[in-house]
């Protein structure tokens, strides 16, 4: 049982990190963006790291939860996890 919830905590964690990852393209593109606005690849690209950032984020909604305050849920589940300083307590 402790190895299955280590393997559920190391895809949470690998699908945090890749939202992080399209969260820092999605914004240096946009960076991009704003001094090559004709950039017609570039453009196409944003839209589909936007794309691919909302089809995760709702993912990783679905099965732990609020991202942040602006990713509402059906259920206030702040409070049943424990906080980032909290994890390694455990």
């Amino acid at each position: 049982m402790m190895q299955c919830d280590c393997q559920n905590k190391m895809a949470r964690e690998e699908m945090l990190q890749f939202i992080r990852e399209i969260n820092f393209t999605i914004i240096e593109l946009g960076l991009y963006l704003n001094t090559h606005p004709d950039d017609e690849k570039a453009v196409c690209m944003h839209r589909e790291y936007c794309k691919k950032y909302r089809e995760l984020t709702d993912k990783y909604q679905k099965v732990y939860g609020p991202l942040s305050i602006y990713f509402p849920c059906n259920k206030w589940r702040w409070l049943e996890e424990p906080w980032p300083w909290e994890e390694g307590g455990n």
